[in-house]
């Protein structure tokens, strides 16, 4: 494969996550007992294609992804997912609820968080009166732009492997 063919590749992938936001739960606290996960969740916003990423001890602790009764009764029967390496990265492609619990016995002290996964906005409409605007309507703005930033980094990616095949080579 043409270098240059294999960077645009490289260009394109990159350009379809750059624009993720990777949200580290319990901020610099990471994944440990005693820590108020619902207050920390309440605090971000999450969109589809973004990132929730835990950092523990993996000798002490893991992640597992749980329906809503796993979550409500810290049991991991049935779940849906683990992690085990200390740094995981967990991409939330689907817009819903998600629920991870720590299935070390953690859970019972507090190891475990819920996240709304929102999709990404739509371009606003000119027929919404501007009277009806509000703070909150920033961060959807913000994820459309996410969107429109990732489409036209991959459309000038392609367009370089177009010009790739027929010119350089």
């Amino acid at each position: 494969m043409d270098l240059s063919v294999l960077f645009f590749l490289l260009l394109a992938a990159v350009a379809t996550t750059v624009n993720a936001t990777d949200h580290i739960v319990g901020a610099n606290k990471g994944w440990n007992p005693g820590i108020n996960y619902t207050l920390w969740a309440n605090d971000q916003t999450f969109y589809a294609g973004d990132y929730i990423s835990f950092r523990y001890q993996k000798s002490q602790y893991n992640v597992f992804l749980v329906n809503q009764t796993g979550y409500d009764n810290c049991t991991i029967e049935g779940a849906l997912g683990n992690w085990t390496s200390g740094k995981d990265f967990i991409m939330l492609n689907d817009t819903q609820r998600y629920y991870f619990i720590c299935g070390t016995g953690g859970c019972l002290n507090g190891m475990k968080v819920s996240v709304v996964v929102h999709p990404l906005a739509s371009p606003p409409m000119s027929a919404v009166p501007a009277e009806h605007s509000s703070k909150k309507s920033a961060a959807p703005a913000a994820a459309a732009a996410r969107g429109f930033v990732s489409l036209l980094a991959t459309s000038f990616a392609f367009f370089g492997l177009t010009l790739c095949g027929s010119v350089w080579i």
